[in-house]
């Protein structure tokens, strides 16, 4: 089970679902349930605005699609039109672009500093890395819902038993990403596409591992296990070297009076030999030890990451993009019922100011499931507003009728939908 660590506006339950919560609602008292015809009504006005705000975010669909067709590394069609790289501003409209579906999503981006601040330190499974910023030609990274998840560690003043201890994890993570030449990522890595990934319940201090272009930091323990491989090593060279001193010396004698050439096929020849290369075959065989352990170590790392992320990988590439836009349509159309909801059912003809509204709804987040979430009552209500369902008479907002509200609906869809009207600004609550 996790806990959630933040507040934020994201809440955790289907349309389908709320809708249903709501026309069961009962009132503060719980005996003041909905008539039959207003639940049909009001499930009539759900409808409408599911309707209106998917068809807002599916035109949101068509247009992020073409723009992301060019950098998406995964596409096998053919590209008639010029590389969008060289399109001077198209990478970065596009990045522009996911950070407010992104925003509408309810991710939050984390900046260079708060990544380089988690990043300190090993992660939740041991292991250091360091990231090769210049490795990027640009980087962005959203998280959503900061919660706590139980990992296994084992520690070696436990004699690596295993253990459970609670983390600070994200709920969801979202990296986009471009490549820029780097000796990070080796030679013939992909510079020309733009990466998207999702992953879901990444440990806050792991997030380094989802990111390329990074290197393993070896912890105090690996470090001292190598070193001592290492220093063995030499020990015995040297243990090695002493015991050859004399047939070293008489090599050394017979190199600088030419004699060796006399006995290098002589009596002599096996123990010059040996004291010349006895040595090297021990320092080479056992810098080949040292090397193996490490690069031994290294691999064990990298299986550690690979099966870690095997299953929290959700998506990639244009797959994010789908998901992030059914998430956003999803929240946006939450947060439109919502607020609709408690004006009509509960403020009356005097209505609530904004503050008053946002109070109600979250106190009912939490009474019927639990959820601290921090409503984001001003562009919900800025939606209402434009859609006409709505009014604001000095710092109070009331709510239309049902029948009326879902008629303006009804009608800004027929507007949206009018090739010959189409303006972008009555796209009622999209």
């Amino acid at each position: 089970m996790t806990v959630r660590l933040d507040r934020e506006a994201f809440i955790p339950v289907r349309v389908a679902d709320l809708v249903d919560l709501l026309c069961h609602d009962t009132g503060p008292t719980h005996d003041t349930p909905l008539h039959e015809g207003d639940q049909t009504a009001f499930r009539r006005f759900a409808d409408a605005v599911g309707e209106h705000v998917h068809h807002d975010y599916l035109r949101r669909l068509r247009r992020l699609k073409a723009d992301y067709d060019g950098f998406d590394p995964d596409c096998d069609l053919l590209d008639l039109s010029p590389n969008p790289a060289d399109v001077p501003g198209k990478l970065d409209d596009l990045f522009d672009q996911f950070a407010h579906l992104l925003q509408q999503a309810n991710y939050r981006r984390l900046s260079r500093e708060e990544l380089e601040e988690i990043m300190r330190g090993a992660s939740q499974w041991g292991v250091d890395m360091r990231v090769e910023w210049a490795a990027f030609e640009k980087l962005d990274v959203y998280v959503r819902g900061l919660t706590t998840g139980t990992r296994i560690v084992r520690k070696w003043y436990r004699l690596y038993r295993k253990q459970e201890v609670q983390v600070p994890v994200f709920s969801r993570v979202v990296v986009m990403l471009k490549q820029r030449e780097h000796k990070a990522i080796g030679k013939g890595a992909d510079t020309k596409h733009v990466f998207l990934k999702l992953f879901k319940d990444i440990p806050r201090n792991d997030v380094e591992m989802l990111l390329p272009a990074t290197r393993i930091r070896f912890g105090l323990l690996d470090k001292l296990r190598l070193s001592g491989t290492g220093l063995g090593t030499l020990g015995f060279v040297l243990y090695r070297l002493a015991s050859l001193l004399g047939p070293l010396l008489k090599v050394g004698t017979m190199l600088t009076t030419g004699a060796i050439f006399g006995e290098m096929f002589g009596e002599q020849g096996l123990v010059v030999l040996l004291a010349v290369y006895a040595p090297l075959a021990l320092v080479g065989g056992y810098a080949y030890k040292t090397y193996a352990s490490y690069a031994t170590t290294r691999q064990n790392y990298q299986l550690q990451l690979s099966k870690s992320l095997y299953y929290q990988n959700l998506d990639n590439n244009a797959g994010v993009l789908y998901r992030l836009l059914d998430a956003a349509e999803e929240q946006v159309t939450r947060e439109v019922l919502l607020a609709y909801f408690f004006l009509w059912r509960y403020a009356g003809t005097s209505g609530w100011t904004a503050a008053e509204l946002d109070a109600r709804i979250q106190q009912h987040l939490s009474a019927r499931l639990g959820v601290q979430a921090d409503f984001d009552i001003a562009d919900a209500v800025a939606k209402l507003e434009r859609a006409g369902v709505i009014e604001q008479v000095g710092d109070r907002l009331r709510a239309m009728s049902l029948g009326e509200a879902t008629a303006r609906i009804d009608e800004a869809w027929n507007t949206t939908n009018d090739p010959d009207t189409r303006p972008t600004d009555k796209a009622a609550v999209g």
